[in-house]
Protein backbone atom coordinates (compact mmCIF):
# COMPACT_ATOMS: atom_id res chain seq x y z
CA UNK A 1 0.00 0.00 0.00
CA UNK A 2 2.91 2.40 0.81
CA UNK A 3 4.83 1.67 -2.75
CA UNK A 4 1.00 3.09 -4.19
CA UNK A 5 0.63 0.40 -6.66
CA UNK A 6 -3.02 -0.42 -7.14
CA UNK A 7 -2.06 -3.54 -9.40
CA UNK A 8 0.07 -4.87 -6.41
CA UNK A 9 -2.63 -3.42 -3.97
CA UNK A 10 -5.22 -5.66 -6.01
CA UNK A 11 -3.23 -8.86 -6.72
CA UNK A 12 -2.64 -9.38 -2.75
CA UNK A 13 -6.68 -8.51 -2.33
CA UNK A 14 -7.53 -11.22 -4.44
CA UNK A 15 -4.82 -13.63 -2.57
CA UNK A 16 -6.39 -12.81 0.75
CA UNK A 17 -9.88 -13.38 -0.30
CA UNK A 18 -8.81 -16.92 -1.79
CA UNK A 19 -7.08 -17.44 1.67
CA UNK A 20 -10.46 -16.41 4.02
CA UNK A 21 -8.92 -13.24 5.50
CA UNK A 22 -11.94 -11.29 6.78
CA UNK A 23 -12.86 -7.71 6.19
CA UNK A 24 -12.03 -6.73 9.72
CA UNK A 25 -8.60 -8.09 9.31
CA UNK A 26 -7.99 -6.50 5.37
CA UNK A 27 -9.51 -2.95 7.20
CA UNK A 28 -7.04 -3.59 10.10
CA UNK A 29 -4.17 -3.98 7.58
CA UNK A 30 -5.48 -0.56 6.36
CA UNK A 31 -5.42 1.39 9.03
CA UNK A 32 -1.71 -0.12 9.41
CA UNK A 33 -0.88 1.60 5.74
CA UNK A 34 -2.30 4.91 6.87
CA UNK A 35 -0.31 5.23 9.78
CA UNK A 36 2.75 4.10 8.27
CA UNK A 37 1.63 5.98 4.97
CA UNK A 38 -0.43 9.23 6.04
CA UNK A 39 -2.58 10.90 4.10
CA UNK A 40 -0.50 9.60 0.57
CA UNK A 41 -2.41 6.07 0.92
CA UNK A 42 -5.82 7.51 1.20
CA UNK A 43 -6.77 7.29 -2.47
CA UNK A 44 -5.06 3.72 -2.72
CA UNK A 45 -7.20 2.31 0.20
CA UNK A 46 -10.35 4.18 -1.25
CA UNK A 47 -9.52 2.38 -4.00
CA UNK A 48 -8.57 -0.67 -2.15
CA UNK A 49 -11.79 -0.80 -0.10
CA UNK A 50 -13.54 -0.76 -3.62
CA UNK A 51 -12.07 -3.70 -4.85
CA UNK A 52 -12.44 -5.98 -1.30
CA UNK A 53 -16.19 -4.79 -2.09
CA UNK A 54 -16.32 -6.32 -5.85
CA UNK A 55 -14.64 -8.84 -4.35
CA UNK A 56 -17.47 -10.37 -1.72
CA UNK A 57 -20.19 -9.53 -3.73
Amino acid sequence: MVLRCDDCIKYHLEKCFEQGVTSDEVFEIFGVANVVGRTIVIPHIRRAVEFWEELNI
